[in-house]
């Protein structure tokens, strides 16, 4: 009796999620039959796709690896019950992934703009920042590093308090304890994290078109050679958003791989 009444309550779950499923599924799906294999093709050889390609991934990839270096020791601190500012700083995140992207960029070209808060030091210096793929890598790192300390605090957060203090107990350091405990543990927290801001990182737009610019072959991502596709050739945008999301979904398997290689050493 129990299991028919499940069956009945996930049948009529699964019919009132039928609507915003099929908001998500039919614009991908059209998006996918939006283009023919020789459009893809002759598309994904072009000069401009091919550098749009090669900085998306370039970029995408420095960023992440920079966030994932920056964004752990901010995740393991609001992992922490006892860190005092935890509330403070989760609020501050939360708050840049609902800023507009474009509020974004001018926020970024504020601070490091040659008449910036801080840019103008840089100028001084002979530094430039603004409209180079620097700039990129800047942008992406502001969006993207928020879903990467997110997903890595909950992977975190979930590591048994007990097996951390049992190896404090027989003489473990702080870090000994993370390599060897709580990472392995949190491990698809950490995976989970990779991907959403890779993917982010990888899918910036507002941001990079303020605060660097759309330079082809400098500063142009799949995302704006997108855009600028859009205004005079539909075809062409379309061929590339498709590009774009295989790619996405290219990075998303990898992932998945490493998680699932990952989960198979540890058993």
């Amino acid at each position: 009796m129990n299991s028919t009444r499940q069956t009945q309550w996930n049948g009529t779950l699964l019919v009132l999620a039928l609507p915003l499923l099929g908001l998500i599924v039919i614009p991908l799906v059209a998006l996918l039959l939006g283009t023919t294999p020789d459009q893809l093709y002759r598309s994904a050889l072009e000069e401009s796709t091919l550098q749009a390609i090669r900085l998306s991934l370039i970029t995408s990839v420095i960023s992440t690896l920079l966030v994932v270096a920056g964004g752990t020791p901010v995740a393991v601190l609001l992992a922490n019950p006892q860190f005092r500012w935890r509330h403070l700083i989760d609020r501050l995140l939360q708050l840049v992934i609902v800023l507009p992207p474009a509020v974004a960029g001018i926020a970024l070209l504020l601070a490091f703009g040659r008449r910036g808060l801080i840019g103008h030091w840089l100028a001084d210096l002979g530094i430039a920042v603004v409209f180079t793929p620097v700039a990129v890598v800047m942008a992406q790192c502001f969006v993207s590093a928020p879903y990467f300390i997110k997903a890595a605090m909950v992977g975190l957060a979930g590591v048994d308090p007990e097996l951390k203090l049992a190896a404090s107990l027989e003489g473990a350091s702080p870090w000994q304890i993370f390599r060897r405990i709580t990472l392995p543990l949190a491990w698809r927290g950490f995976a989970a994290g990779v991907a959403l801001a890779w993917t982010r990182a990888l899918g910036e737009f507002g941001a990079t078109i303020v605060f660097a610019g759309n330079f082809p072959g400098r500063t142009q991502t799949m995302p704006l050679e997108v855009y600028v596709s859009f205004e005079s050739r539909f075809e062409q945008a379309v061929t590339l958003s498709v590009i774009l999301l295989a790619v996405a979904i290219a990075i998303m398997f990898l992932v998945h791989v490493t998680t699932t290689f990952q989960d198979e050493r540890t058993l």
